[in-house]
């Protein structure tokens, strides 16, 4: 489940200009430090009418030119001053001119962070590399599908073994957030990377546009994790009208959020002989996400005590604001919440964490209502994984985790999958952490989220080497 990154979303917007006498004219870099560091490139032009352009870029989450809404400059006495804003995301920033290369101001989204720009000799462009991107041509064969049912169209890939026969199936099942068939993050493709060793392997391969995006119909914001899990059984029906696929032995393989669908739609069926899970859900998501912002603040250098004292002010304010009556009740709950645990908190974290006055609290609580308010998380943030766990008797699991993993933390959800699968009386199954690996399963340095898209691995040989040895021993 990936977490609400900045600037995670990318559009492209309308510009207005304003006309303005300083030359701001160039590229501008800046890093900026939250939960991590994100860099971020300002383009901006000088139009004939001395009015200004921009664009905005942030490489690390595979974003490049965002044109923003508004571009104003000021000139001031004390330094000229540029601002620019990204309506549809809350994005400002206003810098003042400190000398011709620096603009020195603040960064606004959610909350407000300080910023430095500095003018560089050109084009700032970094050369993005995914090695492990399959490229054609490839040892096997590859079909584009769809297929229909309820109103729904869905879009697909499917890759075939080179040969006759029959052979195992699976299913790929996408992390939160809307995906496309190759789970696109950051340009990394892992679900077509794992394609490709499945199939290179003697698996037949399934993965499917979500909902509302590529070759799928419907509406993805208006949809529940059971609502995908519909859309599984869908393509599990799919796959059994294929006459290459053995359907005595078709499964599932979840990452993030679909480790929490699999055994959703296995513990529902009878056709489902193995899953895959990757990163999955082993405790309720309440819990789940209270430790996820925990394991964030530590990775971006907050001590564990501060971290650990905010895990039940998440769980309060989640709780407030989706429960209270009305939206006025919700926000003025949760904000006394959070009032309450800053009045004994750390000052100098607060500061790290962005806030420094009742105005940033007040965006904070908006933007987390924002997102609670969705059908999505409402269903999500109530949803405990421990009961279809425990239906998975004649089901062959393999749980993974990532040691690092800063989004599904592995000391805390490895052993609520185990306890699980050993109250439901698994015969067959395997829980492993494999050491040093991020959520997506690369192998991590900073193992930070915003290191994502900053490494070249899309997912570690290890971890695909444990996936296709398992399937080997328990499946094949």
């Amino acid at each position: 489940m990936k977490l609400k990154l900045f600037l995670t979303a990318i559009s492209f917007f309308t510009v207005n200009l304003l006309k303005a006498q300083s030359n701001f004219s160039g590229t501008w870099q800046a890093t900026l430090k939250v939960a991590g560091e994100l860099d971020l490139i300002l383009h901006v032009a000088q139009l004939p009418d001395d009015a200004y352009t921009a664009t905005f870029d942030s490489p690390d989450q595979n974003a490049f030119g965002m044109k923003c809404d508004t571009v104003v400059v000021k000139e001031d006495p004390a330094g000229d001053e540029l601002t620019f804003t990204i309506n549809k995301y809350k994005v400002s920033y206003t810098g003042k001119l400190v000398n011709d290369s620096t603009l020195s101001g603040i960064f606004t989204q959610g909350a407000n962070l300080p910023l430095d720009f500095h003018r560089t000799g050109g084009p700032v462009v970094r050369e993005i590399k995914r090695p492990q991107t399959p490229k054609p041509p490839f040892p096997y064969k590859v079909e584009e599908v769809a297929y229909s049912k309820n109103g729904l169209q869905y879009g697909g890939t499917l890759t075939i073994p080179q040969g006759g026969g029959t052979y195992p199936a699976i299913v790929l099942i996408s992390g939160s957030g809307q995906q496309d068939r190759d789970e696109t993050l950051f340009n990394h493709k892992p679900f077509a990377v794992l394609a490709d060793a499945l199939t290179r392997d003697g698996f037949i391969v399934l993965r499917v546009d979500d909902r509302g995006i590529g070759n799928s119909s419907g509406s993805f914001t208006a949809s529940t994790s059971a609502d995908f899990a519909t859309d599984v059984s869908t393509s599990v029906d799919y796959l059994k009208t294929r006459r290459e696929v053995n359907d005595k032995k078709i499964g599932l393989l979840g990452h993030s959020e679909g480790g929490m669908i699999a055994p959703m739609v296995a513990s529902s069926r009878k056709d489902i002989s193995f899953i895959v899970l990757l990163a999955a859900p082993g405790v309720k998501i309440m819990d789940l996400m209270a430790e996820q912002n925990a394991a964030v603040m530590r990775s971006a250098g907050i001590d564990s005590l501060f971290s650990e004292s905010f895990k039940p002010v998440y769980i309060q304010m989640i709780d407030a604001l989706v429960n209270a009556p009305d939206t006025t009740a919700a926000m003025n709950k949760a904000s006394q919440v959070l009032t309450n645990w800053q009045a004994t908190a750390d000052t100098n974290n607060l500061r790290k964490l962005g806030f420094k006055s009742g105005d940033d609290n007040r965006q904070y609580i908006r933007q987390q209502m924002s997102v609670v308010s969705t059908p999505w998380f409402k269903y999500f943030i109530r949803f405990d994984p421990q009961p279809y766990l425990t239906r998975l008797k004649k089901v062959k699991v393999l749980a993974i985790n990532g040691s690092k993993d800063v989004q599904v933390v592995s000391k805390q959800n490895l052993p609520g999958v185990r306890a699980a699968l050993v109250e439901g009386k698994t015969k067959t199954f395997e829980v492993k952490e494999l050491p040093g690996l991020n959520h997506l399963f690369q192998t991590c340095n900073k193992c930070t989220v915003m290191e994502y898209g900053r490494l070249q691995e899309t997912m570690s040989p290890v971890a695909l080497q444990t996936i296709t040895d398992w399937l080997n021993k328990n499946v094949k």
